[in-house]
């Protein structure tokens, strides 16, 4: 009966109804009495005709189960394919979150999280990924730019495969989520079909990739794992260098990867051999919270401008200097950040409209226009020194590429104006770009269902309409859209709270987000 319920009646409604005709049949032939007689499953009289004829209506099922097979329509926790989805809980939420938890704790710092490019960390942290990689079934390696992969083939390994990611590293004082989470609820989610036999029926490959470094926080230069990938990572890359001088070359050479201009664009994946990229990710943000659901589909993510701002005045004795023959660094910065401040605040105030800056671009700004200035350092940096030099760094994003340009513009023609003022000398480097990006909306579609079926699976009801939403944060398939189509999954984290050891994501929401890329998998069995 056990191989009939899970094999041939897939619904789950009829489990009953066949145990029933099962217990009635056996009881018939052993002994039928001659006109009524009760069922010892059931608390009722059964009349001896309907005990008579069970198997026959057994027999009747088990004819019409294929066409049940046949059908779109799922019910409770299982599928048309008798998969039964309370199963994986313990693969998709228990192993997944202790996973997440365990490499939370894999730092270069004590007390707290932060694992950077190719230090021992993060090859610590990728050793464990690859495992996890091998113990979904899958096929590993690490590549030039310390990329860790793992593919599944499926049943044709010629056809263009969907790639899966995120990132390893972690900013500084990180959580446990960001980027992990999307690592783990993909390998969770084929380790799930691997452990139902479903691994290897998949149409086209499906490879996981754990990014090197997508934060920048080593080499102030992000995506440099994915923008290998997607071959927009220029060569002059291998030569940029941290605090200590170390190069990207070196710091791979010191963990035994040699790296080389030609091997470097060697990694470059063919467009042709890619169907598409899907990246799960922690929101980062307030709206799943507010609207009480823990996934969203993502229409786009905005563009981003990172900027390395250098002033250089006069170095001095604090105590000796007078006020007004003072060329002072760092109240130089501190009126461009201040300046930066209010720029972004009412970006309608200080822009004027031409060719170039619309009314339309403006008013696109106001709505997701977002200026950051996270660090800053002086030198010599002593409480009784006038700086000779101050540097700090300018985040700058939105929706609009060209209203993102046009507040770099201004800010820099302010603060060159600034600069010459207080008799310092001022420099803008532009350290990174990025486009604005917009998700594929097939890819969109089909994460929004997924999610819905997730929901539903999980819940046993309607969960509603799927929010979509715009990312404000920078991810790895903004490099990625450079070589295929790519689509997003946000879940849903407490506060909206990230790049902070208080960034947390619910249990129940972390298997939301694994049976969600499960059923986006199963699409392509």
């Amino acid at each position: 009966s056990e191989f009939i319920l899970s094999s041939f009646i897939p619904i789950w409604e009829c489990r009953g109804l066949v145990r029933l005709l099962l217990s009635l049949a056996a009881s018939s032939q052993a002994a039928p009495p001659p006109s009524m007689t009760t069922s010892h499953t059931s608390s009722f009289p059964i009349p001896h005709a309907i005990m008579k004829n069970s198997l026959s209506i057994l027999s009747f099922i088990l004819l019409l189960s294929p066409l049940f097979a046949l059908s779109n329509t799922s019910f409770g926790a299982e599928n048309t394919e008798g998969i039964k989805y309370d199963h994986f809980h313990e693969i998709l939420k228990e192993e997944a979150v202790g996973r997440l938890d365990e490499l939370g704790k894999v730092s270069d710092a004590n007390g707290y999280l932060e694992r950077t490019f190719q230090s021992p960390a993060s090859i610590r942290a990728g050793n464990l990924l690859r495992a996890w990689m091998e113990d979904a079934g899958l096929k590993t390696w690490v590549d030039q730019m310390g990329n860790v992969h793992g593919r599944a083939e499926g049943i044709n390994p010629s056809e263009r495969a969907l790639l899966i990611g995120s990132h390893l590293d972690t900013v500084i004082d990180a959580g446990f989520f960001d980027g992990s989470l999307g690592i783990i609820c993909a390998i969770s989610a084929l380790k799930a079909l691997n452990s139902s036999g479903r691994l290897g029926k998949l149409r086209r490959p499906v490879e996981v990739i754990a990014f090197s470094d997508e934060e920048g926080v080593r080499f102030q230069s992000t995506f440099l794992g994915s923008a290998a990938i997607a071959g927009i990572l220029p060569v002059s890359a291998l030569q940029v260098h941290d605090k200590n001088g170390v190069t990207v070359q070196g710091a791979l050479r010191a963990r035994s990867i040699e790296t080389t201009e030609e091997n470097l664009l060697l990694l470059k994946y063919e467009p042709e051999s890619v169907w598409g990229y899907v990246e799960v990710h922690i929101e980062q943000g307030p709206v799943l919270e507010n609207v009480g659901l823990p996934l969203g589909s993502v229409k786009g993510i905005a563009g981003q401008t990172r900027l390395k701002v250098t002033v250089k005045g006069t170095q001095g004795h604090a105590g000796t200097v007078p006020m007004n023959m003072r060329q002072d660094p760092m109240v130089a910065a501190a009126e461009l950040i201040v300046f930066l401040e209010s720029l972004c605040k009412q970006p309608d105030y200080y822009l004027s409209y031409d060719g170039q800056c619309t009314s339309s671009t403006v008013e696109s700004l106001a709505g997701s226009l977002v200026c950051t200035v996270g660090e800053i350092s002086t030198w010599p940096s002593a409480s009784n020194v006038i700086p000779g030099q101050v540097t700090f760094t300018v985040d700058v994003r939105a929706m609009d590429d060209s209203g993102r340009e046009a507040i770099i513009y201004e800010f820099s023609n302010r603060l060159y104006h600034i600069c010459d003022r207080r008799s310092v000398f001022c420099n803008v480097e532009r350290k990174h770009d990025a486009n604005a990006v917009v998700c594929d909306p097939g890819l969109s579609t089909q994460l929004k269902s997924a999610s819905y079926t997730a929901l539903k699976r999980i819940t046993g009801e309607d969960p509603g309409d799927v929010p979509v939403l715009m990312s404000g944060a920078g991810h790895d398939a903004m490099a990625m859209s450079h070589l295929t189509k790519v689509g997003m999954l946000f879940v849903r984290c407490r506060g909206g709270i990230s790049h902070s050891p208080a960034e947390h994501v619910l249990d129940d929401d972390v298997w939301a987000a694994g049976m969600a890329v499960l059923a986006f998998l199963e699409t392509l069995l």
